[in-house]
């Protein structure tokens, strides 16, 4: 009986059926990115004042300037954030319309220090300072509405959270081309009727759904792609599918450049997916989940056409399909499993801390360069471009230094270069954007090693539910982001950035604790995962005299050491095969931008 595995090396583990396949689903990545951070160009908040109908009128008549019509009517402006708020917020309570106002300073003959005039909300919209627009200028949520822009970006995080929730069932019932050619479909429809919103409820509804299935798609995308692929191909893969992501972030900031209006921005991301649906005729289902579902026919006519296409035939020795793995024989995973024992309740806490930190400063970077840098352009496209670099580290790194330290260190310079940028002048803008590039190269870094680790410190049967619930806290993270970045940035600029170089130095020192993975294989048991930092019993074993090494640990013989069962999904990884955990016909891992 034969593997889909064993086939692939003979009719092609990576050749033009599977790199064709990958550039169609790579295109897929790259257009994930305006959802997960596009908030960035569609809710940009440029520098705006209170209108008043009357002033505008008297500015009219004197023939004011703008900077003569702000310094005449605005009151607060300054440099400090109290002034800032003033100048955006609140307004004179004057009546501009009286006749004794003159043109040269109109307020002295109110009052002698201006400060003494009162003060009132904005009660006629506002001026943006900008020749585009973002859904902040069009639903003006600034000052006492600025919370609905913290709430816009969290609920496309509570729907990416639904939705990797639900994608493993749903994805293991209804099959991997389905879910993905619905995710599509879906995503497309909810991203036209979001460009067309006629209010801010119907905007966030649209958004929400968005969430729900555009992340889902993803992880479909990603699942299909680690499944044609052959074993040794699973790790270059998984990492240059992320690296279409970081593609679509350098295309993202272009297009938010050329369309600066939010509502053609949002066709614009939109359209792409419209044209994935053309993926019905181009990609096939994944012939490991038709024989997860006993279609044993049909994954063979795929197969076969999978080696058509490479140019190869399939052995008939081959032929004779079986599952990867006897379902029969699984344990069954509790998420218990994940805390009863004290080692991997130890790596349980640890992963979902870092899981979290990873989603908070990578979003939370990249909103707050959004708010404090210059050209909005120009920042996003240098930070992307430091991701390239981040994932040629790991592929150096993770086979010859291990993952232990590499994951730590680049927690420690994310959080370290946070707290740099918090003691540089404004003036030295060249530096902050270098410290802040380096921040977003260790954080990218940070995130691709969890992803990996995450599945080499659970034993087989609980895997997959511990990259499930561990990476759900990512979806946390990102519900929360918004509200840290935009509300503690009222109080200081710079705020948020002390919050994440705590997090980030945290998550590092954190990531110390637990085992190095490098070259050891995949723990099968409890007890296993339980003995990862000591050196295993099979190794220690090897180095023993012969007598000894043949006698069986009366531990294990009282213990009665289950095997789980190879995992489809990973076994790869003993051989260090897949940076982010790959998937398996029944369950779902789960890998995160």
């Amino acid at each position: 009986m034969s593997t889909v595995d064993d086939i692939l090396e003979h009719i092609g583990e990576f050749h033009l059926f599977q790199k064709q396949t990958f550039f169609l689903l790579a295109l897929l990545s790259g257009a994930f990115t305006p959802i997960y951070v596009g908030i960035v160009f569609l809710g940009f908040t440029p520098d705006h004042h209170c209108w008043s109908p009357g002033a505008a009128k008297l500015s009219q008549r004197c023939g004011w300037s703008q900077a003569e019509e702000l310094n005449y009517t605005v009151p607060g402006l300054g440099p400090s954030d109290e002034a800032s708020f003033l100048s955006q917020c609140m307004r004179y309570e004057v009546d501009w319309n009286q006749s004794t106002l003159d043109c040269v300073d109109p307020l002295s003959s109110l009052a002698a220090d201006r400060n003494q005039l009162p003060l009132g909300p904005c009660e006629h919209g506002w001026v943006y300072n900008t020749p585009g627009s973002s859904i902040v200028t069009e639903f003006n949520l600034v000052c006492a509405h600025s919370w609905m822009l913290d709430l816009f970006q969290s609920v496309v995080n509570v729907g990416f959270f639904i939705g990797a929730m639900m994608i493993g069932y749903l994805a293991d019932r209804f099959g991997r081309k389905f879910c993905l050619l619905v995710t599509i479909l879906i995503n497309a429809i909810s991203g036209a009727l979001m460009a067309i919103s006629p209010n801010y409820a119907w905007m966030l509804v649209f958004r929400f759904l968005q969430g729900l299935v555009s992340k889902a798609g993803w992880l479909i995308g990603y699942i299909l792609i680690t499944e044609f692929v052959g074993l040794g191909y699973r790790r270059m893969v998984g990492i240059c599918y992320q690296i279409a992501f970081t593609v679509g972030l350098l295309i993202l900031a272009g297009v938010a450049y050329v369309i600066p209006n939010w509502r053609w921005l949002q066709f614009a991301v939109t359209l792409p997916n419209f044209c994935f649906l053309l993926y019905f005729w181009c990609i096939p289902e994944s012939p490991r989940w038709l024989i997860s579902q006993n279609k044993i026919v049909k994954a063979m006519k795929i197969i076969k056409h999978i080696a058509k296409k490479n140019g190869k035939s399939v052995p008939v020795s081959l032929q004779n399909l079986t599952p990867d793995e006897d379902a029969g024989k699984k344990l069954k995973p509790s998420i218990l499993d994940l805390v009863r024992t004290p080692q991997i309740r130890k790596h349980t806490l640890i992963l979902m801390y870092n899981w979290f930190t990873s989603s908070v400063l990578y979003q939370g970077l990249i909103m707050h360069m959004g708010l404090a840098g210059d050209n909005i352009y120009l920042d996003f496209f240098y930070s992307a471009l430091v991701e390239f670099p981040a994932a040629f580290i790991i592929i150096l790194t993770i086979d010859r230094v291990g993952r232990r330290y590499p994951w730590a260190v680049s927690n420690m310079v994310a959080g370290a270069a946070c707290l740099a940028s918090v003691f540089i002048p404004d003036d030295l803008q060249w530096l902050k954007i270098t410290i802040a590039c380096l921040g977003r190269m260790g954080i990218t870094m940070a995130y691709e090693m969890v992803c990996l680790v995450n599945a080499e410190l659970y034993p087989t049967y609980i895997r997959n539910l511990g990259v499930l619930v561990c990476s759900s806290m990512c979806d946390i993270g990102g519900i929360i982001t918004p509200f840290l970045v935009y509300r503690l940035t009222d109080i200081w600029m710079e705020f948020p950035l002390v919050v994440f170089a705590v997090v980030g130095l945290v998550a590092g020192a954190l990531v110390l604790l637990l085992p190095e993975t490098k070259g050891k294989a995949l723990p099968e048991t409890i007890e296993d995962a339980e003995n990862m930092q000591r050196p295993r019993k099979k190794e220690r074993k090897e180095n023993l005299p012969p007598s000894q090494a043949s006698r069986p640990s009366a531990k294990l013989k009282r213990k009665g050491i289950i095997a789980a069962g190879a995992d489809f999904a990973l076994s790869e990884a003993r051989d260090g095969a897949s940076l982010s955990p790959p998937p398996k016909p029944t369950q779902t891992n789960l890998t995160y931008p």
